[in-house]
């Protein structure tokens, strides 16, 4: 169990999507057994996860991609279309999944492999919830650029959003950054910056590109052709 010093933070109020009963029994006391996490309810279809989501506005919604009566993905877009303030992670099988990358796509703000350790789980969910970083960065890095590159070149040409046009030079520097999966503190040093000074950037970029949060700053940097994915590594 991860222990905490000093008064205890707010309670973090998680709800489980996933059509197998073992698997929300298991995440469930992984969760539970931490102070400062809770399990406010369990869906088993999108459509369920979409309704509870609505009726109980939780904090972090961990949602399987691949479920019945509406799969994850779609379930993920209509609760981030609804202006739900939820953060969700997508729960899949293996990591270069294109459900997990069509999940970002649809407002997802991480995504994990369900066999990922109890720590690890316990670190995402509160990271997540915190709204400040992106979980396994260059693992998203990697799907992105896998999905990327895959796209015929039509759809890699598109023409770039005007909202672009708002952020100043350093912001635009740091949108590019965030995009090659660099931390806070990463940032920090590459700009010779403080780390407040970073928040305050990403901040600002998030609000004038209309984004929920830094996983969704780096889907758009690689939709936007802001970066571009470096030559596919060799099997």
């Amino acid at each position: 169990m991860t222990t905490h010093t000093g008064s205890p933070g707010p309670t973090t109020r998680i709800l489980l999507a996933d059509d197998q009963p073992l698997l929300r029994m298991g995440f469930r006391l992984i969760l539970e057994g931490e102070p400062d996490l809770q399990i406010a309810g369990e869906a088993s279809t999108g459509t369920e996860a979409v309704q509870l989501a609505a009726e109980l506005q939780p904090d972090v919604v961990l949602m399987d991609v691949r479920m019945p009566g509406g799969d994850g993905i779609e379930a993920t877009r209509q609760i981030t279309a609804s202006g739900s303030c939820s953060r969700i992670i997508i729960l899949t099988t293996f990591d270069l999944d294109e459900y997990a990358f069509a999940g970002l796509q649809a407002g997802a703000s991480a995504f994990l492999l369900k066999d990922v350790a109890p720590e690890d789980l316990v670190h995402a969910v509160r990271v997540v919830a915190s709204g400040d970083a992106v979980v396994a960065p260059r693992v998203t890095q990697r799907l992105l650029e896998t999905y990327v590159r895959s796209l015929p070149p039509a759809q890699t040409a598109r023409t770039p959003d005007r909202r672009l046009a708002e952020l100043t030079p350093r912001e635009r520097e740091v949108l590019e950054a965030i995009a090659e999966g660099l931390s806070n503190a990463e940032l920090a040093g590459r700009f010779f910056l403080s780390e407040a000074t970073i928040k305050t950037h990403v901040r600002r970029i998030l609000t004038k590109l209309d984004l929920r949060d830094r996983v969704q700053a780096v889907v758009y940097a690689y939709e936007n052709g802001i970066v571009v994915p470096g030559p596919a590594a060799a099997h």
